[in-house]
């Protein structure tokens, strides 16, 4: 009986595992075979990226479209999701690109497209400085607004062009600016969650703890939104009217009584130059060019034309002996991660300050904060590289709380007029879930320990003694960052605490207080740097290096997605934009772990 028992055994065991073993082995052939098929296409792809070398012709028009998000940094990374390349365009690649193309003279203008943009108003303004001083170079520069809904801000850089055009039933909106924030504290209470939020000491425009608890907007926190919305709207108003010759105050009163709906408004209050389809424009540049209706015009791709312009200018630089670096910080500051890493930024600090032909750096950075203990990492980097080469910093849409304290320490700091930054503050948020899972899931907790505070966990909530501990520890730090800022601005902690307490500044109030030193974009900042050393010919190499073997840089890229899949939602993705955002919220509010600097809130600015 036994050995029939054990015969069977083997008969079931060899059923089993050899014709598993015999799939797995055809599963794993198929599998290499077509994982070399997909490696010879990329690599294939990839030599017919590199050989497609932009190719200027005599009376060439540069034709770029601005759609979708615009980075500090341009980049390609393999979509795993289609399995193809996603070419990202950065400011610094359009900038570069614009200062090329405004001394070839075979080009003679820019055809700009605009439909959906995704960008603060900082980087839209060093767009439209871009734009302009491209047009002082005799060229010209039409814009063409073609989108469902041409929105404020794609306006706004559609207005720095000489001639704007829009298609002729797209709606436009031009009402001004609005901010909306949501509150959280009704849903927590249906829910018995209690958010303990701890501040640091007078962090009362600290507000990005707010919605936890509270309905709806405090004193201080409508304060400083009105007066950072105000200034951005009065910026916006006096470029506008700049370009297009109109008042400010009749701008205000446009905005005020609602007087644009569509581009037919906007061409009867002289905001754009034509109700024009595609094909009228195109006959408005063969007209600028000389160009018969017989004739094609010679298109070139800007967005193209960018990237190989700054990767070719970075590999010259990286083969001689460049004297300015620029350091790109860009996304919240974290010790890890695919935004402002301490680990990342750190090490290029370090590199920097090694490289005995660089003179002085410029630190670009577009950061809302985050970790306080991944500031203080890169504060010390900003600080030791200071004192053997000046740091000159250059904010850009945002550099506020943590994006500030990185800052701090730089000889001078350049910010838009509408930068957001300050936000001088620190606090932490411990939730309380004990009710809810005990009322509404009928759990229940119990614990054995050494000492009384050795289980802190957020099923129970804080003692007083241990809500001191880490109101203390926040004060600390809230101290130790003004002082940071009284340290790097030459000021006494006393002036820096009246300016601090949380609370958020546009670039143009901060020029007023103290916090920043010039308004300006990074080219200012790059100008500023190489007169301030007295380098007569700029050599600029933008960090993180950019790779000579287009192969290694987008594996470097693959595998960083693959190290931060966690941490992000792709923007490949097919779910709607206000979920996306919802979701980044959530994950943020997971990643928070230890005292926080961060924005005091994030608010949509219409």
């Amino acid at each position: 009986m036994n050995e029939n028992k054990v015969s069977e055994s083997k008969v079931k065991f060899g059923k089993i595992f050899w014709p598993s073993l015999i799939a797995a082995i055809i599963v794993s052939i198929i599998g290499s075979i077509i994982f070399l098929l997909m490696v010879g296409g990329v690599i294939g792809g990839l030599s017919g990226l590199q050989s497609k070398q932009v190719i200027i012709e005599e009376n060439t028009i540069m034709h770029i479209t601005l759609n979708g998000n615009i980075s500090e940094i341009g980049n390609t990374k393999f979509n795993k999701s289609n399995l193809s390349f996603d070419n990202k365009i950065g400011l610094s690649d359009l900038l570069v690109g614009f200062e090329t193309a405004a001394k070839d003279d075979r080009i003679k203008g820019v055809f700009i497209d605009i439909e959906n943009v995704n960008c603060g108003y900082a980087v839209a303004k060093e767009l439209r400085d871009a734009i302009n001083n491209f047009e002082k170079s005799g060229k010209f520069a039409i814009a063409y607004n073609s989108g469902e809904l041409i929105t404020q801000k794609e306006y706004y850089i559609a207005s720095a062009a000489n001639l704007n055009y829009g298609f002729p039933t797209s709606t436009m909106e031009f009402v001004g600016l609005g901010a909306e924030l949501m509150y959280y504290k009704n849903t927590l209470d249906m829910l018995e969650v209690e958010m303990q939020v701890i501040r640091g000491k007078n962090n009362d425009f600290k507000s990005a703890v707010e919605p936890f608890f509270r309905d709806k907007m405090s004193d201080s926190s409508r304060l400083q939104i009105e007066r950072y919305i105000g200034v951005i709207w009065d910026d916006i108003r006096h470029d506008i009217g700049q370009d297009r010759k109109i008042s400010e105050m009749a701008l205000n009163e446009i905005a005020e009584n609602v007087s644009i709906h569509n581009v037919s408004d906007a061409v009867r209050y002289k905001l754009i130059d034509g109700v024009k389809y595609r094909d009228e424009v195109i006959d408005i540049l063969r007209s600028k060019i000389g160009v018969t209706e017989e004739e094609e015009i010679k298109f070139q791709s800007f967005e193209k034309y960018s990237k190989q312009m700054f990767f070719e200018n970075q590999l010259e630089m990286k083969s001689e002996e460049p004297n300015i670096a620029v350091i790109i910080a860009e996304g919240e500051v974290s010790t890890n991660g695919s935004g402002l890493s301490s680990t990342k930024i750190c090490k290029l600090f370090q590199e920097v300050r090694k490289n005995k032909t660089i003179k002085t750096v410029v630190f670009r950075i577009n950061s809302p904060g985050g970790s306080a203990l991944a500031s203080d990492e890169i504060w010390r980097e900003v600080k030791l590289t200071n004192k053997v080469k000046p740091v000159i910093v250059s904010m850009g849409d945002v550099a506020a709380s943590g994006g500030y304290y990185i800052a701090a320490p730089a000889s001078t700091i350049f910010a838009e007029a509408n930068t957001i930054t300050g936000s001088i503050g620190v606090f932490g948020v411990i939730p309380y879930i004990g009710n809810m899972l005990s009322n509404k899931l009928g759990l229940t907790f119990d614990r054995a320990f050494t000492n009384k505070h050795s289980v802190m966990t957020i099923n129970r909530k804080l003692t007083e003694e241990e809500t001191l501990i880490i109101q203390n520890e926040i004060d600390s730090i809230y101290f130790q960052f003004m002082g940071r800022v009284a340290e790097g601005r030459g000021l006494s902690i006393d002036a820096v605490n009246k300016i601090a307490r949380g609370r958020v500044w546009t670039g143009k109030d901060a020029l007023k207080i103290g916090l920043v030193d010039q308004l300006g974009g990074i080219k200012d900042a790059i100008n500023y740097a190489a007169k301030k050393m007295n380098i007569q010919t700029p050599k600029v190499l933008y960090y993180p290096l950019v790779k000579d073997d287009l192969l290694t840089e987008l594996i470097d890229n693959f595998n960083d997605d693959l190290e931060n899949s966690d941490a992000s939602m792709g923007s490949d993705t097919e779910l709607p934009q206000a979920f996306l955002e919802y979701y980044s919220q959530l994950k943020k509010l997971e990643t928070m772990k230890g005292i926080q600097m961060r924005l005091p809130y994030e608010i949509l600015i219409h």
